[in-house]
């Protein structure tokens, strides 16, 4: 079985459907990265990388109920997986230990 990567994009939608708990959807999403980064992304892009995580297994949807705000129309709501955060973890643990390699940014003598 091949171990699985995830892309930097991927890890930042996959942290952020983790941040965002339950209002994790596809505009929450793009909002959050815009709010705490800085940083624009695509709607597409966001919608695209959510449904790879999905095949992946390492989050899930369901599709929230209809609202008079979106014309009737219903939300797909994402929530992460354990195999989501175990892969978060996995990923924060590999960049510790490369960062505590750089001297500059040796976390264990501040």
């Amino acid at each position: 079985m091949s171990k699985e990567y995830l892309g930097e994009f991927e890890e930042l939608v996959l942290t952020m459907v983790g941040v965002l708990g339950e209002e994790a959807y596809g505009n929450a999403v793009v909002t959050a990265i815009k709010d705490r980064l800085g940083r624009d992304s695509n709607l597409s892009a966001v919608h695209v990388t959510l449904y790879r995580l999905e095949d992946k297994g390492l989050v899930r949807s369901t599709m929230g109920g209809v609202t008079n705000a979106r014309g009737g129309r219903r939300k797909r709501i994402f929530t992460i997986t354990n195999a989501g955060l175990s892969m978060l973890r996995t990923m924060k643990e590999a960049r510790m230990d490369l960062w505590k390699l750089i001297p500059q940014l040796d976390i264990t003598t501040a």
